[in-house]
């Protein structure tokens, strides 16, 4: 059997990727999302969080979108006092460790003082898996005893994670037997995806946005529903019941 985490990466951007995200779950085949605790939608999000006890929802530590909870940052942000955008991290860098480390401890804190609980940790634009940054998302994981999104190496032997993640949701419109084939030998899997309505906020501040109507019609298509939902061949978790071994 393959244990299937859909995870919907994030939650929290705007309102409208909130609401495509709580109906690819109420309506069809998400289980898990991950939410952008300094974004201006997450106090929306935490509100749909408690809604919705059925979704898992862990912390998309984010360092190239928007703004910083804390204003005290140096090497994190811009002129402006944003964040720097991901093409800042495509060369050299520097980042100040201790600063990223406050930093992303402020997000995870804020989300526990919302009152939800988180069930792992992941990272916006995969910035966990930057040589420098990969060290302070190993110590928080560590210090607060989350899983992780298995997308750095070493990921499965320090960490409570899936065997396989699978960077692309696309793989859900493929025949069953593909979809076996392509997981192999994995007991555990994690889709990553992004479903979501558009509103202003995100064409204004995505490159990645019809793509996110297409990913939620494919996550609530009756026909993908069956093949998923419906085969005992697959049986869809979270990440919470990844770490209680369920």
């Amino acid at each position: 059997m393959k244990r299937i985490i859909i995870n919907a990466d994030d939650f929290g951007y705007s309102r409208a990727v909130n609401y495509g995200i709580i109906d690819a779950h109420t309506k069809g085949l998400l289980t898990s999302t991950t939410l952008m605790t300094n974004m201006p939608a997450a106090e929306h999000a935490f509100r749909l969080g408690h809604e919705h006890k059925s979704l898992g929802i862990g912390v998309h530590l984010t360092l190239t979108c928007g703004r910083p909870l804390l204003d005290t940052h140096h090497t994190l942000v811009d002129a402006n006092g944003d964040f720097k955008s991901n093409s800042n991290y495509r060369g050299k860098f520097h980042i100040d460790p201790d600063e990223l480390y406050a930093e992303w401890k402020a997000q995870i804190e804020k989300f526990l003082d919302s009152g939800l609980v988180p069930t792992h940790l992941d990272s916006h634009h995969h910035v966990n898996n930057l040589a420098p940054v990969l060290p302070v998302f190993k110590r928080l994981a560590d210090e607060y005893g989350l899983p992780v999104r298995n997308n750095f190496e070493a990921a499965a032997r320090e960490f409570t994670t899936t065997d396989f993640f699978q960077y692309e949701p696309d793989i859900l419109l493929a025949d069953t037997e593909k979809i076996l084939g392509t997981f192999g030998e994995a007991g555990t899997v994690e889709i990553m995806c992004h479903p979501a309505y558009i509103d202003k906020a995100l064409l204004a501040g995505s490159t990645y946005v019809m793509p996110r109507l297409e990913e939620l019609d494919a996550l609530t298509d009756a026909r993908i529903i069956r093949k998923i939902a419906e085969d005992s061949r697959f049986q869809l978790i979270t990440y919470g019941d990844l770490s209680k071994g369920v």
